[in-house]
């Protein structure tokens, strides 16, 4: 196996899945976690916009699509928003919810640091993108790997 597959056990997928499915209940945002092995020679950043295109998050109606992108064996992740999310936030929106990821990551806690920071991302993103009865889930919640 893999350290991409070795990373999370199933049921700690699921864990996560559940915590995307209840930060989204409080927000129109979506949330995305995905598990790569490793960017190769490409900057994190740069590989985090690809897959958030390719996975078509770009394709919200509020433009408020967030991804978690995970670099498993370069030890490294990023936190990926959609325009709707940038135009109205500060520049250091993400950085509490990356030092909370980080805390746990640190510890090897990987999956708690995914669910407190996914968690943490519902909350942010219900300031600016509260949910409404119109609110239908846009995409997928489940963890995608490349």
């Amino acid at each position: 196996m893999s350290k991409t597959e070795d990373f999370l056990t199933k049921q700690e997928e699921t864990e996560i899945v559940e915590a995307i499915r209840q930060a989204e209940m409080k927000t129109s945002g979506e949330i995305r976690v995905h598990l790569e092995p490793s960017t190769g020679d490409q900057d994190i950043f740069e590989r985090a916009m690809e897959v958030f295109h390719s996975l078509k998050m770009d394709n919200t109606k509020q433009e408020n699509g967030v991804l978690i992108y995970v670099a498993v064996e370069d030890r490294n992740f990023v936190i990926y928003g959609d325009k709707g999310i940038n135009d109205v936030v500060a520049d250091d929106f993400w950085e509490s919810t990356k030092n909370l990821i980080v805390s746990y990551f640190k510890k090897g806690e990987f999956k708690d640091g995914l669910v407190a920071g996914v968690l943490k991302a519902g909350e942010q993103l219900q300031k600016h993108f509260p949910w409404d009865e119109d609110d239908t889930n846009e995409l997928s919640d489940e963890i995608s790997k490349g």
